[in-house]
């Protein structure tokens, strides 16, 4: 058993096929390699000064360090690759308005790190959605290849399908092995989890996952990259981040040092010091706006 692995250039309808059918796919050679080097020169201090996981779960030979947005500008043209974001998109419209960015995350899985159990991202909100609505579209991007030895994604393919007890067999279990500049995308419902490293050398990804607008993110971006870091940022990739209300009057604030002199509800927008792009499918949602000053932000 195996995952389809799709071109660079596949369509989102093709993209969107694969998914429907197996919960994942990969598409071969998206990231080139000066990109690929690019994230790897700006995060490898990060990287080399996280701690090792906590739990069997995190992996205590598994380091994972986040922030990614604000400390790699590289990372951003990953998070904002049209064909991936585009096929996130659509793979979630039918259950939200907006998508936001719900996770950023570098995994460097050491040798003699074991496999992670098997499990649905989707309960990082426990079984309380129902199971008719799909909140999340998941990334793994190779930064180094991805092998059978070195700890290569375990994916169970047509897991998304089952009912939440069954339990994957040995022969239902494949690994997402690809190339580095590669990545494996994977719904929040798939059955999946790290591999073991049986090699001599370190796997390293990046995870990048996007959820339903309306959400909780399991990576509070406000803090991981906050105002005063994302209002130098591109408007969409900040709206990606958060920065924006997902519907009408979901995710507006009040700046809790003055009264603002029109309106005490203020879109997200303002604490980055701009008004809300103008888009005509969520005109209506937007709330009164007035800048405010982000400098003691």
């Amino acid at each position: 058993m195996a995952l389809q692995t799709l071109a660079p250039d596949s369509s989102t309808e093709v993209i969107l096929q694969a998914m429907a059918d197996d919960g994942a796919a990969i598409i071969a050679d998206v990231l080139p390699r000066a990109a690929r080097e690019q994230v790897t020169a700006e995060l490898t201090l990060y990287i080399e000064r996280t701690p090792m996981g906590r739990d069997d779960f995190t992996g205590r030979h598994t380091q994972r360090t986040g922030a990614l947005v604000a400390r790699s500008p590289a990372c951003r043209g990953v998070v904002m690759n049209e064909t991936i974001l585009g096929a996130a998109r659509e793979f979630l419209a039918p259950f939200t308005e907006r998508i936001i960015l719900h996770l950023t995350q570098t995994i460097r899985i050491h040798p003699t790190q074991g496999a992670q159990r098997l499990h649905r991202d989707r309960l990082a909100w426990g079984t309380h959605l129902s199971r008719d609505i799909e909140p999340q579209f998941n990334t793994m991007w190779a930064l180094t290849d991805f092998t059978a030895d070195n700890g290569a994604t375990r994916v169970v393919p047509g897991s998304h399908k089952w009912d939440w007890d069954r339990r994957a067999e040995r022969d239902q279990i494949c690994q997402a092995e690809m190339p580095a500049g590669s990545v494996l995308l994977y719904s929040g419902s798939v059955l999946h989890s790290g591999g073991e490293n049986k090699s001599h050398e370190g796997r390293v990804g990046i995870n990048i996952t996007y959820c339903l607008g309306w959400l909780r993110q399991e990576e509070n971006q406000y803090l991981s990259c906050p105002p005063h870091i994302a209002k130098d940022l591109d408007p969409e990739l900040q709206e990606l981040l958060g920065y924006t209300q997902g519907n009408y009057a979901l995710g507006y604030y009040s700046d809790p040092r003055s009264p603002a002199e029109r309106s005490d509800i203020l879109a997200p927008e303002a604490a980055l010091a701009r008004r809300p792009r103008p888009n005509s499918k969520f005109s209506s949602f937007d709330a009164p706006v007035e800048v405010v000053a982000t400098e003691s932000r």
